[in-house]
């Protein structure tokens, strides 16, 4: 049971690119919490959001925003300030994580395997070629893969949309090594690894924004049908990469693993989601149930969790 009184501040919304997802995420993450006994507030998060915190005074923040403002540092920021225990990773875990670049170079140095990188700008990238096909342009510092373009073998011509004179997703952006087969995840909780989900995108070539939120659009195979000690490197993966960011609360980190016919074998890991989705076709719910913990218990451990100085 959740203490007597506890007020928790679920913070949604906020004005991303996912805000949508957000809403989503709190408005059941807010329900959970009702249900599991917490009085809830929830705060659609607008610029005044520190002005709003100081007069609601809650005990807890149960952080439910994604994307830039929300899991790059910045609200976090505002809650050190504030002196109001958060859910989730740090400030600079936070920031880290939601630079693609910098991540990487992290999580390598802590023998976390990741693919072949570079920065360039939308203009050099919209050019020409930015490495050896196939490969991928994604946003250094969106989510919810927002902005990700997949360039195959046959395209003669970098993918038209950088032109586009309203690209939202910034002008740096990274190609990064293209590795083919399954699209695995993790979830770490506390210091524990998780189950490992196989996602099957359906109807989509990747695990695109309508594969993740789309009811149907993705089918998640838990745990993973893959051999044992692949299925054991990718925990490790996980809480290496969790660790080697400074991470805290639930993370979930995604993965790439090519077990083609003809393929390399070869395992990588994509990225670090400080902020992973809490909707109804979230991969970190499924996970935790499927290690025992309801999403109540889920949503309330990640609340007895909080902190400052994360």
């Amino acid at each position: 049971m959740a203490p007597k009184g506890k007020h928790v501040a679920v913070l949604m919304g906020g004005w991303s690119s996912e805000r949508p997802v957000s809403l989503s995420t709190g408005a059941a993450c807010a329900a959970a919490l009702e249900r599991a006994g917490y009085d809830v507030t929830r705060v659609d998060v607008d610029r005044s959001v520190p002005k709003t915190l100081s007069e609601l005074k809650p005990d807890v923040a149960f952080n439910a925003l994604h994307g830039p403002d929300g899991e790059d540092g910045t609200i976090q920021g505002v809650l050190e300030v504030l002196g109001i225990p958060y859910t989730h990773s740090g400030v600079m875990a936070s920031a880290v994580a939601m630079n693609k670049d910098r991540a990487k170079i992290l999580m390598a140095a802590a023998g976390v395997p990741v693919a072949k990188h570079i920065l360039v700008s939308r203009e050099e990238a919209a050019k020409a070629h930015a490495m050896k096909r196939p490969y991928v342009i994604k946003p250094v510092a969106e989510g919810s893969s927002f902005g990700v373009l997949i360039v195959s073998e046959d395209m003669e011509y970098p993918p038209q949309e950088l032109f586009r004179s309203d690209w939202p997703y910034g002008d740096q952006l990274m190609a990064e090594h293209y590795v083919a087969g399954r699209e695995l995840t993790c979830a770490v909780m506390g210091d524990v690894a998780l189950g490992v989900i196989d996602i099957v995108p359906l109807g989509q070539d990747f695990y695109d924004y309508d594969a993740k939120y789309a009811d149907g659009g993705s089918e998640h195979i838990l745990p993973a049908e893959i051999p044992s000690d692949v299925y054991a490197r990718v925990q490790g993966y996980a809480l290496a990469a969790h660790r080697s960011l400074g991470c805290r609360g639930v993370t979930r980190s995604d993965f790439r693993y090519d077990d083609q016919p003809m393929g390399t074998g070869e395992l990588i890991c994509l990225e670090v989601n400080t902020q992973p989705g809490m909707t109804p076709t979230s991969l970190v719910p499924e996970i935790a149930a499927h290690a025992g913990h309801s999403f109540e218990e889920l949503v309330s451990w990640m609340v007895e969790d909080a902190s400052c100085h994360r």
